[in-house]
């Protein structure tokens, strides 16, 4: 699995092909999508359409919640594989411990048995929900995906991810721009010590801690740029200073929250109960 990924999400199938084209043009080959993403379909083709070999891609999607259950989660990952128009897929992840994970879990662990995946994991996980799941499935997931930027470290999280064994994988490795990050006053300074811009130091910080990460962009000179982290190393000392912009707080929404979790409810009735 590379460390540095692509992600596609919020990134419509109209546009989502060509993208893909010009990640895997410029190195790229994690790619990193999802069934609620709702541009499954156009990721295969840009796979189909690239010069890059299907084995030299690690292509990653994730079953929705609305999705779980062990019946349910089989026939949505066959339906995958047909819009992905693929023989196998690299890692497949629950998207949140919502629903019947648990079934959703033992037909991803059935998939994998078959070789119709590679790897398996989860995603949005707090450490009680990963240990549960560790402890009574048959195969311990291999990836945990969740925020994870300058300002949410998850030390915690991470720290327990290392003792099962877990691979920590950041969605919004650059919190998508949010406590002015792109101007942040430290990371300026720092990156001015390595002539590298503010994303840059953000993702290498992460990269260090050995968290692998997906940018997201549609702007090919910003994805070049967010590619281009592996020709320096941040100083013990930078990072330390980094480590202190930890808020320790989520900057998008807490799975644990009860507004969170109704809000998801919600949307759910409304797709598929009304």
């Amino acid at each position: 699995m590379p460390m540095e990924g692509f992600g596609v999400y919020q990134i419509n199938n109209r546009k989502c092909k060509q993208v893909v084209l010009q990640a895997l043009e410029t190195g790229y080959r994690l790619l990193d999508t999802a069934q609620a993403y709702h541009n499954e379909r156009a990721v295969g083709e840009a796979i189909i359409e690239s010069d890059v070999k299907r084995e030299d891609i690690f292509l990653t999607t994730k079953v929705d919640f609305t999705n779980s259950g062990y019946e349910q989660t089989k026939a949505s990952l066959f339906e995958s594989l047909n819009k992905l128009q693929v023989d196998y897929i690299d890692l497949v992840i629950m998207h949140q411990a919502y629903g019947d994970y648990y079934g959703g879990y033992r037909a991803l662990e059935e998939f994998y048995k078959e070789g119709k995946i590679r790897a398996i994991g989860v995603s949005n996980f707090f450490p009680d929900r990963l240990i549960d799941l560790a402890t009574f499935a048959d195969i311990v997931p291999m990836v945990n995906q969740v925020e994870s930027h300058v300002f949410y470290q998850q030390p915690e999280a991470r720290q327990i991810m290392q003792q099962y064994g877990v691979q920590m994988e950041a969605w919004g490795p650059l919190a998508q721009g949010k406590n002015n990050l792109f101007h942040h006053p430290t990371l300026t300074r720092i990156g001015q010590k390595y002539g590298k811009s503010v994303a840059q130091v953000a993702l290498r910080f992460l990269l260090q801690e050995n968290i692998v990460i997906i940018p997201k962009t549609t702007h090919v000179e910003r994805m070049q740029e967010n590619f281009d982290v592996w020709d320096f190393t941040l100083s013990k000392e930078d990072m330390n200073e980094i480590e202190t912009l930890d808020t320790g707080k989520s900057l998008f929404f807490d799975h644990r929250a009860p507004e969170t979790v109704e809000w998801l409810m919600d949307m759910y009735r409304y797709r598929f109960l009304n």
